[in-house]
């Protein structure tokens, strides 16, 4: 049963590669098949497995948020001017400025896709040896005229993107610190309801560390993913046009990286939780040291531990950390090795030229960047639900009666 896979999943490779316009026969070398057969079946059905996966684990929150006992907690009233689901309270503050950031995202794509295009220009049609004279918009340039030309545009090309990606993150600064400024208000008006004295060390606390990231959280709200899916998507098409085999090749090792990383980032949030209640323990101990009475040497041995503690938790953060960073590592270089590799067979048969295999590996240089970017954003949102729900949970815990001149109000 086992073996009756093989000539299946070799037939399905040749169909695959023959409906992309590059197929291959018998007389490939032996090294090919496997390859072929990894890339064009193995590879996207894994794929595929993947990303189904992925809906679901992002989908299923969704689905059970829409279940009565949640449409019942959504009517109720704002807290503080705040919403009860932070992406509802985003939009509402910064609905039209994530318009802006949407379309100074979107404007990014064409010169990124030019900055790719024009290396492969270059090479193919001004540097090879068999190049002349050509003629541009009914001008005749000579071929260091043309050179000169297609590294004028390239140099636009790059130049227009760093000047929108700098545009991008200016205003991206903007709605971070004004949606920041309104967070902040709205936190301190309500809590200026409580008694003077009520959580008063709590307050600075909300107001710094607890708000900060949803601010910036706010500012990569859609821009972040348009933005880098957008630079993901452009390079992949990129790729594409130069070969179908080859694009579908720079997507081989991304069912590994979509199981494996999200994983271990798991892990590492889950330790990072952990660390954050034993800093929160190391903080209430020596706190209480500050009374003479408490400072003894069981206060000493109670910091040592929660010393020791800390020591362990990071470590086994560092480990995790650097096992997905070398995996990361080592996935991202084993698709230049399917470059070279089949690639330069292609070369070799005049299917593609040099200057499209050049190409494709410059572009394969910033393709995990994008992907990396949108992991970062997944436990960015993540994380920043939390640290709103926990907002919502100190301005809704133990309120206290308001102050008469405010309740006249």
């Amino acid at each position: 049963m086992t073996g009756s896979w093989f000539p299946e999943i070799h037939t399905l490779a040749h169909s695959a590669a023959g409906w992309l316009g590059t197929d291959y026969d018998s007389g490939a070398p032996t090294w090919v098949h496997p390859l072929m057969h990894l890339i064009l079946v193995l590879a996207p059905s894994l794929l595929m497995i993947s990303l189904l996966a992925l809906m679901v684990r992002t989908l299923r929150p969704l689905l059970q948020h829409h279940d009565k006992r949640d449409l019942r907690h959504r009517r109720r009233p704002r807290i503080g001017g705040l919403d009860r689901n932070l992406l509802t309270q985003l939009l509402r503050r910064t609905g039209r400025r994530q318009v802006g950031l949407l379309l100074l995202s979107l404007s990014l794509m064409p010169p990124l896709y030019l900055s790719l295009e024009m290396p492969k220009q270059i090479v193919n049609n001004v540097l090879e040896p068999s190049a002349g004279p050509a003629e541009i918009f009914g001008f005749t340039l000579s071929q260091a005229q043309m050179l000169g030309l297609f590294s004028a545009i390239y140099l636009a090309a790059i130049s227009l993107n760093g000047l929108g990606k700098y545009t991008l993150n200016r205003c991206k600064g903007l709605v971070a610190e004004h949606l920041l400024r309104r967070l902040r208000l709205l936190i301190y008006r309500h809590w200026r309801y409580r008694l003077p004295h009520h959580r008063q060390s709590e307050i600075v606390q909300v107001l710094g560390a607890e708000v900060e990231p949803i601010g910036g959280f706010a500012a990569d709200l859609i821009a972040l993913p348009v933005t880098q899916g957008g630079t993901l998507l452009t390079i992949l098409l990129f790729m594409f046009l130069q070969d179908p085999i080859l694009g579908a090749a720079a997507l081989t090792v991304l069912p590994v990286q979509l199981a494996l990383l999200p994983y271990l980032q798991r892990i590492v949030n889950q330790l990072s939780r952990e660390r954050i209640r034993a800093m929160r323990v190391l903080t209430c101990g020596l706190a209480e040291q500050l009374s003479p009475e408490q400072n003894g040497l069981d206060g000493i041995r109670k910091t040592a531990s929660s010393l020791r503690e800390l020591e362990q938790i990071r470590y086994r953060i560092h480990r995790v950390k650097f096992l997905a960073k070398a995996l990361n590592n080592f996935l991202t270089a084993l698709t230049p090795f399917l470059f070279y590799s089949l690639g330069g067979y292609f070369v070799i048969e005049e299917r593609i030229t040099l200057g499209a295999l050049i190409a494709v590996l410059a572009a394969h240089k910033d393709f995990s960047a994008p992907l990396k970017e949108l992991f970062r954003y997944y436990q960015q949102l993540e994380d920043s639900r939390i640290r709103y729900r926990a907002v919502l949970e100190f301005l809704i815990e133990r309120p206290g009666p308001p102050r008469p001149k405010d309740s006249a109000t």
